[in-house]
């Protein structure tokens, strides 16, 4: 029985043993990466600006799927090494193959993805990118007083464009979604994925003016106006009132950084290593709210799609950390508890190594930071992303290990 306090050592020993296509998976992406935010800088720009923002949006949407491709790829070079796949094979459980993984793992992987933000360092990049790319020509434009279009190429697109391209991959998203429910398709899965990130960015433009139109008048109706107000009577004068809030809202990213969002990423380990469930009955399965989720189950159509409309974004984010809280917490609290320090310690540890080594490099001036600083942050991002699969793989083993040891194997639902 594998001890949840061997999981640092367990991490190191994954990492050592599948070096090399780990560090050859995320270099390759790192590329691809690269390659692609380059063109999206230089597509933005010339004659038909529309069709080329449209473009600009397809690129960042495969700059997403490359993440996808790479996280899954780094993760599924580990299976080899793990205790859990080695017991599958001796129970003749045949492995995979990658793209069937990939395949599995897209759709859930794109729904996590949006509903905790993800991709917003993905378009920042994009547009940190355009604004060094460019940058002489916004300085010479800001010089002469002229307007221009450095770093615009993700939210300049015309919200009537942007709304019928969002229509299109609605479409689009509807029918990858219907191939996946039949099982049909040799990447059904993944072109789900495709149609999901491509809904959110082609949208994004045209929902954006909408809603700023809408939160206008909103802004202006009499019961919004004095909900306002009596939020801030409340913070003034209930005691305490105001201190409760700003703690909770200092601990709150504090609980997401380094609890949330490690299960968001076990999420996609497990689905990698094919054991994991987003229903809610998995959940609830043996407790005194299975009963509900058969009532509403038995209950009228229009209820069902009312609860879901109501629930779906709650459901989207957390039923799956959720579910693999409860898989994890079954092997022991310490193992989970031991999961989120290591998390934090890698990102903590990071940060302190690159600051470190940057100290340690220096530079006589400012500029040589431009061809100094992208070597060290490959390196850093490397080193650290690295550990992290490792870390995931190893919480995910040593989960299935103890819970095979005592009779109760992880397996899909």
């Amino acid at each position: 029985m594998p001890s949840p306090y061997s999981l640092p050592l367990h991490a190191l020993r994954l990492a050592g043993k599948c070096a090399m296509p780990l560090i050859l998976w995320f270099s390759a992406g790192e590329l691809a990466r690269f390659v692609l935010m380059y063109a999206a800088t230089e597509v933005a720009y010339g004659d038909a600006r529309q069709v080329r923002l449209v473009i600009v949006m397809t690129l960042l949407t495969i700059i997403v799927l490359a993440s996808l491709t790479v996280t899954t790829g780094m993760l599924y070079s580990l299976r080899g090494a793990l205790w859990e796949m080695r017991a599958r094979a001796g129970d003749g459980v045949a492995d995979e193959r990658f793209f069937r993984a990939l395949d599995r793992v897209a759709p859930a992987f794109a729904v996590l993805y949006l509903a905790w933000g993800f991709q917003n360092a993905d378009a920042r990049e994009v547009i940190q990118m355009d604004y060094f790319h460019n940058l002489q020509e916004g300085l010479n434009d800001s010089f002469f007083g002229e307007g221009n279009l450095v770093g615009r190429g993700l939210i300049d697109l015309d919200w009537r464009v942007s709304i019928g391209a969002m229509a299109v991959t609605f479409v689009l998203k509807l029918l990858f979604a219907k191939l996946v429910e039949q099982g049909k398709g040799k990447f059904a899965g993944f072109g789900a994925a495709f149609s999901e990130f491509a809904f959110v960015f082609y949208g994004l433009n045209g929902t954006v003016a909408i809603a700023d139109a809408r939160s206008e008048w909103m802004d202006h109706r009499t019961v919004v106006a004095g909900t306002k107000d009596a939020w801030h009577e409340a913070q003034e004068h209930l005691p305490a009132w105001k201190a409760i809030t700003d703690a909770f809202g200092d601990f709150w990213p504090l609980f997401l950084d380094a609890v949330a969002v490690p299960l968001a990423w076990l999420t996609v380990a497990m689905l990698v290593f094919g054991a994991y469930s987003d229903e809610t009955r998995a959940l609830v399965k043996g407790t005194r709210l299975e009963r509900g989720v058969d009532r509403l189950e038995s209950s009228h159509d229009l209820t069902q799609k009312s609860f879901d409309q109501v629930t779906g974004g709650f459901r989207d984010r957390w039923l799956p950390l959720a579910n693999s809280l409860r898989m994890i917490v079954n092997a022991g609290l310490p193992l989970f508890g031991m999961m989120c320090l290591c998390y934090v310690a890698l990102d903590v540890g990071g940060q302190l190594a690159d600051r470190w080594v940057r100290t340690l490099v220096g530079s006589r001036t400012e500029w040589e930071w431009v061809i100094q600083g992208p070597p060290l942050f490959f390196l850093h991002e490397l080193v650290v992303t690295v550990l992290t699969m490792a870390l995931l793989a190893a919480t995910y083993d040593i989960a299935a290990t103890r819970a095979r040891l005592s009779g109760r194997p992880l397996t899909d639902v």
